[in-house]
């Protein structure tokens, strides 16, 4: 975990920031739903919705990353977590996905979460699938032909799952 990443909640004077990261992530279209061509009151609407405990990770200062945490499903089914995470591609390999992991699983358990969720993972994303697992996130399900990745075609897409 990268101790030099501050978490804090989402302001109002991030928004930019946060779009920067989204417009940045979904650009090559080999890692979430949202098309390439989303927009920026469409994606932060929904980022940053009413549903949503949403965060940033900063590091020296800067939004490097932003992550949210919701109820995986109403009612009923709203005991297990579930959330989104993006870091700034510029910023790879420096930890900041495992801090707001580790910091995202432990905001979820002080919210009363019993497990979180993540229904749509997909397969070929190898750099997310390998830390949600050093996380002790399970493999519990896989969904064929779920993604049309951008340059594989039809791709699969892991739900994964961990107590909390």
């Amino acid at each position: 975990m990268n101790h030099d990443v501050v978490i804090r909640p989402v302001e109002k004077d991030d928004q930019s920031s946060i779009w920067q990261i989204i417009q940045a992530v979904i650009a090559s279209g080999d890692t979430y739903v949202f098309s390439p061509d989303s927009s920026k009151d469409n994606m932060l609407a929904y980022w940053c919705g009413p549903d949503k405990h949403t965060f940033v990770a900063l590091l020296d200062d800067q939004i490097v990353g932003t992550f949210f945490i919701k109820d995986n499903f109403p009612d009923l089914g709203a005991h297990v977590a579930n959330a989104g995470f993006m870091t700034s591609p510029i910023e790879f390999g420096k930890g900041i996905g495992r801090t707001m992991g580790h910091h995202a699983l432990e905001i979820a358990k002080d919210l009363g979460y019993l497990a979180m969720q993540f229904n749509f993972v997909v397969k070929s994303n190898h750099r997310a699938v390998k830390l949600w697992q050093s996380l002790g996130f399970q493999i519990i399900g896989e969904i064929p032909d779920a993604y049309q990745h951008r340059t594989h075609g039809l791709t699969d897409a892991f739900i994964m799952w961990r107590r909390l």
